[in-house]
């Protein structure tokens, strides 16, 4: 099917079928540009924009730094697996109608048994799905619109915005009830390079989510540090540009294999997850951490059928310099020297780090601030992780400081301790999506009761006047007794 309209005939009729959307309910408020802004327009900034337009809400604006669609969100840019992580059945941004899920979308184009061929879904196939569905429900996104202060003010934020207009930015003030961050892997924090990667310049160095040039490692030596999905792919990536060798550095013994969330993830562990206590939820997250971030058998296989990939287990960087043209890295007791180094390291939760958190970092609730765990079960990077309201809100450490925080809801990695997932991924959409789009619509109604009440309580007309049924009103037809003679 090459036309489009019937192509897609069965999403049209869920459309048609689920009805208009509703109207905008939410009171205007005079100063306020926006009920939401949602900062990233990947895939969770997207589905978060048809949710509440579906609840009623308007006044929705979607922003992102990317310069345009094909360089929002991670596909076409730091994603370099050629298969999601993730099984193919589980639900994503469809918002529960099937005929807008990624399943539709693919049996439309290539068929069902096309579908059926393969177990994990192709990362460029999903970037294109996530075209359509953006696309196909007219979701505009502002693009070129980066985030650099939330300010609040009262009952409200002023958001600082640099707006780019080709080489010129021009920075604008915007005003917002409430702010989604579906901003991404770092939206709380930052890549983590640690020493001795760090004293590195850019010129030999790069991390993963990096746009990396890997055509410029065509014949050069190439050092990865990491174990994780991320450096496996960068691996085989360069590898596949022509590397001329490619050693990754693992501090562990043995690569990560056992993925210890599978074992909560059927729907009574999903579904109620945020109802942990929190020694539970922190135990949890330890065990993950423990576990280590599992690659999956066809990212390692993918770099492993190299003659010139090599795996080094058990190996810690001691020191890296640039000596000449090359970094010499002292790993154990071992001398190597590489063109290029790619750190694989992952991400680092850290409110301070993000400029456009620094008016809210300092009353954010820490995990560090509210649990204490036992002596064996301390973490420093867990409790940097953020303490999430049940709409992934952040929460007050000092209690009546600041509460303008419960208006920032936080879609991200940040909110893996409170809610068990790495939140963001297609995983976290089924249950945490409508969380957040619930509490947003209870708070815009509340904060305004007072004129909803009026509305509720408006004088409203008849449907009918009493002349419709009033011929038809039984009457008993009384029997005058007789009289006695």
């Amino acid at each position: 099917m090459s036309d489009p309209t019937l192509r897609d005939r069965h999403a049209h009729t869920t459309l048609r079928l689920i009805g208009p959307d509703p109207e905008d309910w939410v009171v205007n408020r005079d100063g306020i540009d926006h009920n939401v802004v949602i900062v990233g327009g990947g895939q969770s900034g997207t589905a978060f924009a048809f949710g509440l337009r579906r609840a009623g809400i308007g006044k929705v604006s979607v922003i992102d730094g990317a310069a345009g669609a094909p360089q929002a969100g991670v596909w076409a840019t730091r994603a370099r697996m050629q298969r999601l992580r993730t099984p193919k059945t589980l639900a994503g941004p469809e918002a529960g109608l099937p005929a807008l899920s990624f399943q539709a979308w693919y049996e439309a184009r290539h068929g069902e048994a096309a579908y059926a061929a393969f177990e994990r879904i192709g990362r460029e196939d999903w970037a294109e799905y996530l075209a359509w569905y953006r696309e196909f429900l007219g979701i505009a996104v502002r693009y070129g619109t980066t985030l650099t202060r939330i300010e609040p003010i009262g009952g409200h934020f002023r958001l600082h915005l640099d707006v780019r207009h080709g080489d010129d930015v021009v920075r604008r003030v915007e005003t917002a009830r409430k702010v989604i961050l579906a901003n991404g892997v770092a939206g709380n924090g930052k890549p983590n390079v640690a020493a001795p990667l760090a004293v590195l310049p850019r010129t030999h160095l790069a991390h993963t989510s990096d746009a990396i040039d890997f055509a410029a490692l065509r014949g050069k030596s190439v050092a990865v540090v990491g174990g994780a999905a991320s450096a496996f792919d960068a691996a085989a990536t360069a590898l596949e540009a022509g590397a001329a060798d490619v050693h990754l550095f693992v501090r562990r013994a043995l690569l990560p294999s056992l993925p210890v969330t599978r074992a909560r993830a059927y729907p009574g562990a999903y579904d109620n997850y945020p109802a942990l206590p929190d020694a539970l939820r922190w135990r949890q997250a330890l065990r993950f951490r423990r576990a280590g971030s599992t690659p999956p058998a066809d990212a390692v296989s993918r770099a492993t059928r190299f003659p010139n990939f090599h795996l080094h287990l058990d190996a810690v960087w001691q020191r890296a310099t640039v000596e000449g043209t090359r970094v010499a890295a002292r790993v154990n007791d071992a001398t190597f020297a590489f063109d290029f180094v790619i750190a694989g390291t992952g991400y680092a939760v850290d409110l301070h780090a993000r400029p456009e958190l620094a008016d809210l970092a300092d009353h954010v609730l820490l995990w560090r601030d509210h649990y204490t765990p036992a002596p064996h079960e301390q973490d420093e990077a867990l409790g940097a992780h953020p303490y999430l309201g049940a709409a992934l809100e952040y929460l007050e450490k000092a209690p009546g400081t600041a509460p303008f925080l419960r208006n920032v809801h936080v879609f991200n990695p940040a909110a893996f301790v409170s809610r068990g997932l790495p939140v963001g991924d297609v995983p976290s959409m089924k249950r945490d999506i409508p969380a957040v789009i619930r509490r947003i619509s209870e708070d815009l109604f509340l904060d305004d009761i007072e004129a909803h009440e009026a509305r509720m309580s408006a004088v409203v007309a008849a449907d009918f006047e009493p002349s419709l049924y009033v011929d038809s009103v039984y009457r008993e037809e009384r029997v005058e007794p007789a009289q006695s003679r």
